[in-house]
């Protein structure tokens, strides 16, 4: 299978399906895969088969790094629509993460103050306050709610440590709204290699996972499936129909949702 490994600690621009032309920040090292989670649908692969030897960008290497890429892009005429924390692992566990997050926004103000700040999180951390103040301080906090089934937790994301979906989501209330859920829908038949089947498009899931973002009303939901190559190669898309699906159905309470394909 291809995996992607990113560069440390700025990469791209890259043209994302859900946030625009994106300037990747990557707070993980740059050899290898460094997360809190170790989902079979990630594409940067499983954790044990990209440890990493570097060691992860300090703050300043990444305050350093930014500038001169904004300043590159600066001259060439095109600056992103959004600078966004991502790559090769969970980034608010980065020890420096609240103050990288004030240099990003500083940075940002400077040299492209119509771009966004977003963070990609797997929801991880948020029991840190530190890691819950920065997040209010950008513009797109998406935090990660694959489902609120604990077996399939435990078989799909993987978390490496303790995980209680429960706690997870009170910390989502917490912000009281300043929060966009993030989604993967994806399937597997039961005759695949004898792998146990995986579907959270049905209302077996769909339903308690509408009630818990009823409950965080957050400003957005962003809902997607399968892009790239997985390291899990018994994995399939959910289709268009479903998607479109479960987008109807969080509309029709009354909060934003898209639907990436």
């Amino acid at each position: 299978m291809s995996t992607v490994i990113y560069p440390a600690p700025i990469f791209g621009p890259v043209h994302s399906r859900r946030l625009g032309i994106s300037l990747g920040i990557n707070l993980m090292p740059a050899d290898g895969k460094v997360c809190t989670f170790d989902c079979i649908y990630c594409e940067c692969g499983f954790n044990k088969d990209f440890r990493p030897t570097l060691p992860r960008p300090t703050r300043e290497e990444t305050a350093t790094a930014l500038e001169q890429k904004l300043q590159e892009m600066q001259h060439e005429g095109q600056l992103p629509d959004v600078l966004t924390f991502a790559g090769n692992g969970e980034p608010t566990a980065h020890p420096q993460f609240a103050d990288i997050i004030c240099d990003t926004i500083r940075l940002r103000d400077h040299y492209c103050p119509q771009a966004k700040v977003s963070v990609l999180s797997n929801a991880t951390m948020l029991h840190r306050q530190e890691v819950r103040d920065a997040l209010m301080l950008v513009d797109n906090n998406i935090q990660k709610l694959d489902t609120i089934d604990e077996t399939f937790i435990q078989s799909i994301d993987r978390p490496t440590g303790r995980y209680n979906v429960s706690e997870v989501v009170d910390n989502l209330k917490r912000f009281n709204g300043h929060v966009i859920i993030q989604t993967m829908f994806l399937k597997r038949s039961v005759n695949i290699g004898g792998l146990p089947a995986i579907d959270n498009t049905t209302d077996e899931f769909v339903v308690p996972w509408l009630q818990a973002v009823k409950e965080i009303q957050p400003q957005q939901v962003m809902i997607y499936t399968i892009d790239r190559e997985t390291p899990d190669p018994t994995l399939a898309k959910a289709t268009k129909e479903e998607l479109d699906r479960i987008r109807d159905r969080v509309l029709a309470e009354g909060i934003p949702c898209s639907a990436s394909y």
